[in-house]
């Protein structure tokens, strides 16, 4: 970045910024400073936030989430006079996140109430050379995520600075010129938001579908003529695993996998965190052997339930102490698998935990377990037609989470065309 003096009315004498080979800027626009443009920049009001009280309301970092406020839960602060009015808060004003996951995301405060900022914020005031709508499009472009990249601080928890905020560059055209750039952005965002809240709409009821069909099918006037039988009675191995000697030491880059329960979800398996044990740790652990067409079941913590049959490129394998193995009998595991994975028998599993910190199923629960036993010709029909009814489900949720990435890609695309005067 190349930096040329320049002198304009409103600003006065000082330094602008300007792009090494990037694209050049339309007559009448300069690279400039953020602070060249702020009559203010300056951080929040450190204080506790008040359930008690009404106002003033208190904005913090966690108050503003996808880009929204809802004033009605922001909590009140108690603040004297003096520091109130030097932190009110005003329409035009652009709060940034200065620390935590949420660095360097801002908000443009519109119409607010009677309102304060705590101290994890920075707030910009803009002075009558720029628009704020215009300032604040610049603050979501890629152009600024790249520069606020470069000035992140810290370690664990990064965090940006009021003077590095101000020390970062925009393309800044007339003042007429941004107020029709904003309003361009404004249509096109908006318009955006709307596709990317139908696409999500669509994609959440084709992620429900599998759901239905397993109600479909399992909550039928005629699964329900179906015999039960007790899964113990009919399974060759009920059993969970152990864990390796020497923990997560024992872990190895390659060798004979060791599922765990973050690769069991339901009616899939998934191989991403799949780690290995060797030769050795296999012999310990022969009881917890997984062999072909093996259903495998969650058995404590937060995925408890969670089930699917062993794909058969993974065997041989091991599970831990979080899974167990059911091998089936008379059962289709497919067919098992689907039974387990249906909402009705999910909360009949949630509603059956033992253990007074812990969510956990024993052995003996899982013996227990009664299961609608259609003959054999059934169960192959039934698994048969929920692969299929699954198949086309996930062929739609890839098509729709595709759509959905090109929906994302179009702000920076808009955004880059705007600050480079393309619009």
């Amino acid at each position: 970045m190349r930096r040329i003096r320049i002198i304009d009315p409103l600003i006065g004498e000082g330094i602008c910024y300007m792009k090494n080979n990037g694209p050049s800027l339309p007559d009448g626009w300069k690279r400039i400073q953020v602070k060249d443009i702020c009559s203010k920049i300056d951080y929040g009001y450190t204080a506790r936030a008040n359930p008690a009280l009404r106002e003033p309301k208190f904005l913090r970092i966690t108050d503003i989430q996808d880009g929204n406020v809802n004033w009605d839960e922001t909590l009140g602060c108690e603040i004297d006079p003096e520091t109130e009015k030097k932190k009110k808060l005003q329409s035009g004003d652009i709060v940034f996140a200065r620390t935590g996951g949420t660095v360097g995301k801002s908000y443009l405060i519109v119409n607010p109430p009677r309102a304060v900022f705590a101290s994890y914020l920075i707030r910009l005031q803009i002075r009558e050379i720029a628009t704020p709508e215009y300032v604040y499009h610049f603050f979501q472009s890629n152009d600024y995520w790249q520069q606020i990249g470069l000035n992140l601080r810290g370690g664990v928890q990064p965090n940006v600075n009021a003077t590095r905020l101000g020390n970062l560059t925009l393309s800044l055209p007339p003042l007429s010129e941004q107020k029709r750039i904003a309003a361009i952005l404004n249509d096109h965002m908006a318009d955006i938001a709307r596709a990317r809240t139908a696409t999500e709409t669509q994609l959440e009821a084709a992620e429900a579908l599998s759901v239905a069909y397993l109600r479909e099918i399992f909550e039928s006037k005629e699964a329900k003529q179906w015999p039960k039988v007790r899964l113990g009675d009919h399974a060759s191995k009920i059993g969970s695993g152990v864990t390796p000697r020497g923990g997560q030491s024992a872990y190895k880059p390659e060798g004979i996998p060791l599922i765990r329960s973050q690769n069991i979800y339901l009616n899939r398996f998934v191989p991403n965190g799949l780690v290995f044990i060797d030769q050795e740790q296999d012999q310990k652990m022969r009881n917890s052997r997984v062999e072909k067409g093996d259903v495998l079941l969650n058995i404590t913590g937060a995925s408890i339930g969670r089930v699917c049959v062993v794909p058969d490129q993974i065997c041989p394998a091991n599970v831990n102490q979080h899974v167990s193995i059911i091998r089936t009998g008379i059962l289709n595991p497919y067919y098992l698998s689907f039974y387990i994975s249906n909402p009705v028998f999910q909360s009949f599993i949630m509603n059956s935990q033992s253990g007074a910190t812990r969510q956990a199923l024993t052995k003996n629960m899982i013996e227990n377990f009664l299961i609608p036993c259609p003959p054999t010709k059934i169960q192959l029909k039934i698994v048969k037609d929920i692969l299929h009814r699954i198949k086309i489900s996930e062929k739609i949720i890839t098509d729709l989470r595709m759509q959905m990435q090109t929906i994302d890609a179009i702000p920076s695309a808009v955004l880059n065309k705007a600050f480079n005067g393309e619009l």
